[in-house]
């Protein structure tokens, strides 16, 4: 591995990181020794980029102005370009615009060749949108809900047609083509269920919160999943 790719990646993981982290997590992730590590810190460093920490208590990177451009690969580069463009399939118009517009303040920030790389991107998602029912709520305050973790109060329409009223615990959504649906813990049930989103006729916040137990209720819902229970 070249020395700029190798600075490139420590960048990279400095960044993915919130928090201080590790040497000997940087060193792993980077594919080199510690003492290495602590080299490229110091080239880093003075480079201009504002690294807090040091040996013994971790390493956090403070994002300034006059650290270089974010670098991606063309093949990178590609994904980006190409998961933004099937936003428009599987999510609504605040989602598919929000994507457009990160990706677009990321291209701004490219060198020259790549942001050259960008706008000839040779990868197109030419998929039709599939017929799928509109939500009847609004998805920003779903969204806001599983983001900060309150509970909301649905009325929704199962399968059957038959209307039930909920108090959940939104945990997050799951897109597809054909479906978009809310992951929760059932209040009622006292069970995670699966809800077609398209069939909740309304939503209300109660304004009880259920932190911090969303990670600890994603995590069993997982291993459920992986076990087939």
């Amino acid at each position: 591995m070249s020395r700029s790719a190798r600075l490139m990646r420590l960048m990279d993981a400095l960044r993915r990181r919130q928090g201080s982290v590790t040497a000997a997590w940087l060193a792993s992730e980077t594919g080199v020794s510690q003492r290495q590590l602590y080299r490229d810190i110091a080239t880093l460093r003075a480079g201009g980029a504002l690294i807090d920490g040091e040996a013994g208590l971790g390493y956090r990177l403070t994002e300034d102005p006059a650290l270089p451009p974010q670098s991606f690969s063309r093949l990178e580069i590609e994904a980006l370009q190409l998961a933004v463009q099937s936003l428009g399939r599987i999510g609504d118009d605040d989602l598919t615009n929000a994507g457009r517009a990160a990706l677009t303040r990321i291209i701004a920030t490219l060198p020259e060749r790549q942001a050259q790389q960008a706008l000839h991107a040779i990868m197109r998602s030419m998929t039709a949108a599939p017929e799928r029912a509109p939500p009847q709520v609004n998805l920003g305050v779903l969204r806001e809900a599983c983001w900060q973790e309150q509970a909301v109060r649905i009325d929704y329409l199962d399968l059957q047609d038959r209307r039930t009223q909920r108090e959940v615990w939104p945990l997050g959504l799951s897109y597809s083509e054909r479906t978009l649906l809310l992951l929760a813990h059932c209040r009622l049930r006292m069970d995670f269920r699966m809800f077609h989103v398209n069939r909740i006729q309304a939503l209300s916040p109660t304004g009880d919160s259920f932190r911090p137990r969303r990670v600890a209720l994603v995590r069993e819902f997982a291993e459920r999943c992986r076990s087939g229970r």
